[in-house]
């Protein structure tokens, strides 16, 4: 399973991202290793073959990548192979925004686009696709941001936004979300207009799921206090299943995410009373 282990400092530019032997960041390297850390987390142990040929890439690069990920803890080699590290099967914040970012960003834009004129409140949860949300609207001068991310919290101040609350709680490293009963208690003080809601999985079987309990029962407070809820996320996410309930379909009013989520998959999230909108993208996997 994949471990909320840290990258160590060696390997990491002052950005996040993965450096190359002669100590200059790697975009491609690193998006590369999130998508072999993304494949192992879905699919389980992986011979090295198999894995050259989902990233486009030849063996000798993928062992390569392997072994610095596993020298990091963040998968294990096997023989001929790899898979996940022992623990949590979430990938840490800092991995996530290089994938899928084209569908993340275009995602973004369009619930973006549905948020009314005039003050509003909106509530985010953590997440790269809540955070574009909120970069979408840094023209805008008439919110209240409110939010349980640590990240977000600071970007919103940083965007010069000028009612930012932040519920206070216990932090999750791999999320840099505040959770708990004080944060739920925040929460349950605060009236929001529209809730810009993260998940790791929705589906018409499990509802919204998430890989944490208390993460989850903390967003689902975000979630009974909006008017109304609007579900980001990228087409990866739609159909599948994680841990932790964080509600029902029946609770969210609006799901944004792109044109190559399963076909049947929308359609039974439809049939459950969700307004669908699909989003386009090119149709190539920038997580090459």
């Amino acid at each position: 399973m994949i471990t909320s282990r840290a990258l160590s400092a060696s390997s990491l530019a002052p950005g996040g991202h993965l450096l190359n032997a002669a100590a200059t960041p790697s975009h491609k390297r690193s998006d590369r290793m999130v998508a072999l850390l993304a494949l192992l987390n879905s699919e389980g142990q992986l011979p090295l073959s198999h894995l050259a040929t989902e990233l486009r890439a030849s063996e000798a690069t993928i062992r390569r990548d392997v072994a610095v990920l596993a020298s990091q803890g963040l998968l294990e080699r096997t023989h001929g192979g790899a898979r996940p590290a022992q623990g949590t099967r979430e990938l840490p914040e800092r991995l996530r925004g290089s994938r899928n970012q084209e569908a993340k960003s275009r995602i973004a834009m369009a619930a973006a686009q549905m948020i009314p004129e005039g003050k509003h409140a909106i509530g985010l949860t953590g997440g790269t696709t809540a955070a574009g949300v909120l970069r979408a609207l840094a023209h805008r001068e008439d919110l209240t941001i409110i939010t349980n991310s640590l990240s977000i919290g600071m970007e919103a101040a940083e965007q010069g936004q000028a009612r930012v609350l932040i519920a206070g709680g216990v932090l999750r490293p791999n999320s840099l979300e505040l959770v708990g009963s004080l944060a739920e208690a925040t929460l349950r003080l605060v009236n929001v207009g529209t809730a810009i809601i993260g998940a790791d999985g929705i589906s018409s079987v499990g509802g919204l799921t998430t890989h944490d309990d208390i993460e989850a029962r903390t967003n689902h407070a975000m979630i009974e206090r909006a008017q109304r809820v609007i579900v980001v996320v990228d087409s990866s996410k739609v159909g599948h299943v994680t841990l932790s309930k964080m509600g029902d379909l029946r609770e969210v009013n609006i799901l944004i995410t792109d044109e190559q989520a399963p076909s049947a998959e929308v359609a039974r999230i439809r049939d459950a009373g969700v307004e669908v909108h699909l989003v386009p993208v090119s149709g190539q996997d920038d997580t090459e």
